[in-house]
């Protein structure tokens, strides 16, 4: 599984390997080497670049680059070195190699702001959506939303498909203003319908005489989102992921970010209009 890459994660994911207050503690830096290589990320790797430094240092390094350059390699690594870290009792407080009850809490905060639940015994898995309310709800669509824009497939997929993000978002919308959203509408309706409950134009909108030049800007939006909506329906497969052969990455990455854009400005007008 691709997880989240933040500055706060990485700082968060640094601290779960570093033994500088301790004697010496696993993971050890073959360990780290190992994993690192697993996630495609030798080369940003301050040990093949020559360097000598410690193992949270190295980490952190390593996964900055990641954060600039191959953001996807850099979740991955994250999930490996999570991953080594539960398996040498990393989060166990009987273990010589628990990491510490603070270390572990701020993990589980960094993840949290990225719609991610870590527990305590280190297991992640994305938070259900189907299960927050309100603003909870906001916040968990707009960690999402943001990943997105970093062109990071997964975020946008929820729960299989592209059009996900921006389905759940226009839910969202509908069910904080009017209490309720439709079950079976489509797509351009359910927009349609959270674009008026955040008094958005649609491309239906006439234009009114000296309206905001804002207003182009959201019929733009609204092409968008039916035009990505059109592409998974005519390319997909319905169930699968957004990334499909049709499309070249560059195209599927860049459909990706366009959600993010689309459902963050959306988000933010919400936010904007409580």
């Amino acid at each position: 599984m691709e997880l989240p890459i933040s500055d706060l994660i990485i700082v968060a994911v640094s601290k779960l390997v570093d033994d500088a207050q301790v004697e010496s503690r696993e993971p050890t830096h073959y360990d780290l080497e190992v994993q690192i290589k697993k996630a495609g990320l030798t080369k940003a790797d301050p040990k093949f670049q020559g360097q000598s430094v410690g193992k949270a240092k190295r980490v952190r390094a390593t996964l900055n680059w990641a954060l600039e350059n191959e953001p996807s390699l850099g979740g991955q690594l994250i999930g490996l070195l999570l991953s080594q870290v539960r398996a040498v009792g990393g989060f166990r407080d009987s273990s010589p190699n628990f990491v510490g009850k603070e270390q572990i809490l701020n993990a589980i905060s960094a993840f949290d702001s990225e719609s991610f639940s870590l527990s305590e015994n280190g297991d992640i898995r994305p938070k259900v959506l189907d299960t927050l309310r309100g603003k909870h709800l906001t916040e968990a669509l707009q960690a999402y939303a943001q990943r997105a824009k970093r062109g990071s497939e997964d975020a946008a997929l929820l729960s299989g498909t592209g059009k996900d993000l921006l389905e759940a978002t226009a839910k969202h919308i509908i069910q904080t203003r009017f209490g309720n959203h439709p079950a079976n509408a489509n797509f351009p309706t359910l927009f349609g319908q959270a674009y008026a409950a955040l008094n958005m134009a649609t491309p239906e909108t006439p234009i009114a005489p000296n309206e905001p030049a804002i207003k182009n800007y959201e019929r733009a939006l609204f092409q968008m989102a039916t035009s990505i909506n059109r592409v998974r329906n005519r390319e997909g497969t319905g169930h699968g992921k957004l990334c499909i052969s049709a499309l070249s990455t560059e195209e599927s990455h860049s459909i990706i970010e366009s959600v993010g854009i689309v459902a963050n400005f959306l988000l933010n007008r919400l936010n904007d209009s409580s």
